[in-house]
């Protein structure tokens, strides 16, 4: 039950962000950017399959048996978000692609009609 709850909480910021992407900038065509820039961004960290991943990358082949399955559930229902573990790989990849996202949805949003980002 926590998952729908931050699921909808986060969709809740995502439209707020839409609202001003709006009002500054005035643009269909870059609210339609910010929405799917935040769907994917949301679904990328929300929506995988976190029992599955969290196991030993040699044994993602394989399926998840039913023991890893009562475990992953009983750790979500104890611990809600702490269920992520601090993986380094993980984080560089995470920081690497949503920073890069960021910084082109940025550079999308804060350009006039023309793509010039120097509004000088």
């Amino acid at each position: 039950m926590a998952n729908h709850a931050v699921f909808r909480s986060s969709l809740v910021w995502l439209a707020l962000v839409l609202v001003v992407v709006g009002i500054c900038t005035q643009s269909l065509k870059k609210i339609m950017v910010t929405y799917l820039v935040g769907v994917i961004g949301i679904g990328g960290v929300l929506l995988p399959d976190w029992g599955y991943f969290d196991r030993d990358f040699s044994r993602w082949g394989s399926p998840v048996t039913v023991e890893e399955r009562a475990s992953a559930i009983a750790t979500a229902e104890t611990s809600g978000l702490a269920r992520f573990k601090r993986c380094p790989m993980r984080l560089a990849a995470y920081a690497t692609i949503y920073g890069f996202a960021l910084y082109k949805w940025w550079r999308f949003v804060s350009s006039d009609k023309n793509g010039n980002t120097d509004q000088t």
